[in-house]
């Protein structure tokens, strides 16, 4: 069941090591299939080995529906993700460096990209420490997400959601992307420009006609202060 939906999933775990999010078999992808069933990537595997058949299909409870490997260690959190944010159609947990480097000196990363702003929808929070297999994970990411598309686990990596898993890689990639950015600047000056609400407001609405067969984005829209 679901090939195609599971070959996805392989190839963004695949994403996430080429983009250095993750090492090894570290992080997770999942994602909602119809509205009840969720795949979810297999416990300490290396996302290049597996196969459409390591993914595991389970119910939104939990129950396994197909699959004989053993599902992440997170599935608790991301279970409870998905129970409480029914809109999150993916799910994707990274170990990536950079942001996770600004969750253990800060407890919100502002917005200082127009690229984060597009992927993430602003500023990202940092949440209060929780441990790697726990329910309170999830708990955590849903409490601090607000609207927005990912959240910095403190100790630990990044949870990003979307309502596809393009959606999802993207808030993690940019966000890695935005965190590197900010370090470079913070080494060359303490005062880092970051993006007003206004300007955060404009890209988010420009991002909306981004891709193909969109309109072209108004005129209006791109020239406003």
């Amino acid at each position: 069941m679901y090939q195609k939906e599971k070959e996805e999933v392989i190839k963004a775990g695949l994403k996430l090591d080429r983009y250095g999010l993750i090492a090894l078999s570290g992080g997770n992808v999942s994602c909602k299939v119809d509205q009840d069933k969720v795949l979810v990537t297999p416990s300490g595997m290396i996302y290049e080995d597996l196969v459409a058949d390591d993914i595991i299909l389970m119910d939104l409870s939990g129950k396994v529906i197909e699959g004989n490997r053993k599902a992440s260690v997170d599935t608790k959190a991301l279970l409870y993700i998905y129970n409480n944010m029914p809109e999150v159609k993916a799910v994707i947990h990274t170990h990536q460096p950079y942001a996770t480097a600004l969750g253990l000196v800060q407890d919100e990363f502002k917005c200082n990209l127009t690229t984060l702003a597009n992927a993430t929808k602003g500023s990202v929070n940092v949440c209060p420490f929780s441990s790697a297999a726990s329910e309170q994970m999830g708990i955590e990411a849903v409490e601090n997400l607000k609207g927005k598309l990912a959240v910095i686990l403190k100790h630990h990596g990044v949870i990003a959601v979307g309502n596809s898993l393009k959606q999802a890689l993207y808030s993690c990639i940019y966000l890695e992307e935005a965190a590197k950015t900010y370090c470079v600047a913070k080494s060359m000056s303490n005062d880092v420009a970051m993006m007003t609400d206004e300007q955060i407001e404009q890209a988010v609405k420009v991002f909306d006609y981004y891709g193909q067969g969109k309109e072209s984005v108004p005129e209006e829209l791109v020239n406003k202060k």
